[in-house]
Order: structure tokens, then sequence, then C-alpha cells
């Protein structure tokens, strides 16, 4: 599990949503992806959903980090994701994709109650708006919002549910939590995270349009890039997560390239995967961070 650098992360206590602890809502997770970073914890903490309930979805400005979604990938070279804009007109197949889901949870013997539901559903009443007023997952706060979610972070039953759903059909499945009825909001393809060395990132820096064309994102610490820095990034302090976190679709562009640094490439990272799932569509993080940059490419930058 990577863990964020800075000791003042490493007694972040576990937050509470709608009065349930952040290891209830993972709970949902695939038992092989249920590992979180402290920063994972950090933006549960901090973050606020600003989803819309319409079922004409628009991306959002920002969205809780998935509660259903593990964040203990392994560092290899590319990870892929999914992006597009699209949401096609039938259930997806998995795969590469991945899928904007919402639900509520009853529990299982509550049978008339899930009746109910339903034909209300059926009847056009919007399924956030029942997940509010009647669904037992934390998830209820954010109106049922479960995120962006792709196969393998899910529990087998939803999952499959979930994956065979048509667009915007408000279907039913059981899983060890009680019934559930989810809706897939819209899909969307493949994006990229990439690690970039030191060099061919200084290669890129030396082409004029560059800055023009792309977005660069320093999440050290002031008092580090007091130390050490790189013309062009805009610094966005980890420990401000809570300030410039609900913002970040309305400073940044997700259609534009995003390179992300820090001091060896570490929190980086984790901000990297976190903003895959605010829908950027292709993100570098820069890899062994300043450091790395300073030994390898331009010895006039201090290390620290």
């Amino acid at each position: 599990m990577l863990r964020i650098s800075s000791s003042s992360y490493s007694s972040l206590h576990v937050p509470s949503i709608c009065g349930a602890p952040v290891n209830f809502v993972l709970s949902f997770l695939n038992p092989s992806s249920r590992k979180v970073s402290n920063f994972t914890r950090l933006a549960l903490l901090h973050s606020t959903t600003l989803f819309p309930n319409s079922r004409n979805f628009q991306f959002p400005t920002f969205k809780r980090v998935s509660t259903m979604m593990g964040r203990s990938h392994s560092c290899s070279r590319v990870i892929t994701a999914s992006y597009s804009a699209g949401s096609g007109t039938g259930g997806s197949s998995g795969g590469d994709r991945e899928i904007l889901v919402q639900h509520l949870l009853v529990k299982e013997d509550d049978q008339k109650l899930l009746l109910d539901l339903q034909k209300r559903t059926a009847e056009g009443e919007d399924l956030s708006d029942l997940a509010v007023e009647y669904s037992m997952c934390p998830s209820k706060e954010d109106g049922g919002m479960l995120g962006w979610v792709r196969k393998g972070q899910m529990v087998p039953e939803f999952e499959e549910a979930a994956f065979g759903a048509p667009l915007n059909k408000v279907v039913k499945c059981k899983t060890k939590f009680g019934w559930h009825l989810l809706q897939v909001l819209s899909e969307r393809e493949e994006s990229v995270l990439e690690h970039i060395q030191p060099n061919e990132f200084h290669v890129r820096l030396q082409d004029p349009s560059f800055l023009e064309e792309a977005q660069l994102i320093d999440v050290r610490e002031p008092e580090e890039v007091a130390q050490a820095s790189v013309p062009g990034f805009q610094v966005l302090p980890l420990r401000q997560f809570g300030v410039w976190g609900p913002e970040i679709t309305t400073k940044f562009d997700p259609q534009k390239d995003t390179y992300v640094l820090c001091h060896h490439g570490m929190r980086s990272l984790q901000v990297a995967k976190w903003l895959q799932t605010q829908g950027f569509r292709k993100v570098f993080n820069v890899a062994g961070g300043i450091h790395e940059y300073a030994v390898k490419v331009d010895p006039s930058i201090p290390t620290y």
C-alpha cells in the first residue's frame, strides 16, 4: 500500500460518513481491493459531492472518492482506467470500461419496501431522491452516488448486475448487505495514468507549446517548494486538499494532459490516481519526483 510520505498523515483517524465509519463503507469492496491509502481516507474526510440528480448527467465538478473502489493498485508503468463523454445506448461490457453508478440499499427482509421503491422508480421518481430517504448505505448522503467503478472493484453480485444493466434503467440485485436498486447513469472509455521519467519530462518542458497544452500540479507543501521547484507548476499542497479538491475541475481541464509532481513521486501518484476518478483523461506522475529530476536532469535544483 502506498503511503503519504509526510509523517503528519500516518496517524490520520478513520472518518465517518453519515454516522458510519469509512471501514463500513469499504466493506462493499471486493476483498482483494479493500486496502486504502491515507490519502484516500483524507479524500473521504474532506470531499463533497456535487452530482446533479438529473438523469441527464453532466460531468460533475467534484465527487466523493468512490465508496466501492479500492486504492491498492500496483505501481505498474501504465495504469488503465476509463474515460469518455459518451453514454452509449446499452449496458457496459466491462473490461477497460467504467460505469457511473448510483444505488440504494434496503434490508434483505424488507421486501415490501423494496417492491414499493421499485414501483416508484418505474413511475418516474428519481432513485437518488429515494436513496436519501430510504437507503441504509452511507452513500445516501450523496443521493446513493457511488462514482465511477470498473470490474474487480465491487462484490461480485453487485458488479454483475451493474455491468449488465442498460443505461438509466433501475435494476435490483441482492448481496450479503441486502437488496440494492441500482442505476447506471453513464459509461466511459479508456483513460491512462503513466509514470513519466525525469529525462523525458525535461524534453517536453523544452517545447514552447508544452505549457500551453498541458497543466502541471505540484502537491508538495509550501516550505518544500521554497527549497526546490520547477517552473510552470501550480502548487496544490496535499494538506490543503479539503480546499482545492472540490474545485479541481473548475481550476483544471480534465481533457488536458496533466502532470503531477512531489518530492519522491509517491504523494503525486496518490493524487494522480485520484484525478482519474475525477475524470481527467490523461495523467502523468513524474517518477522519482523533484528529487530524481534534480539528480538526473538539473543539478542546479537543490535536493532536500
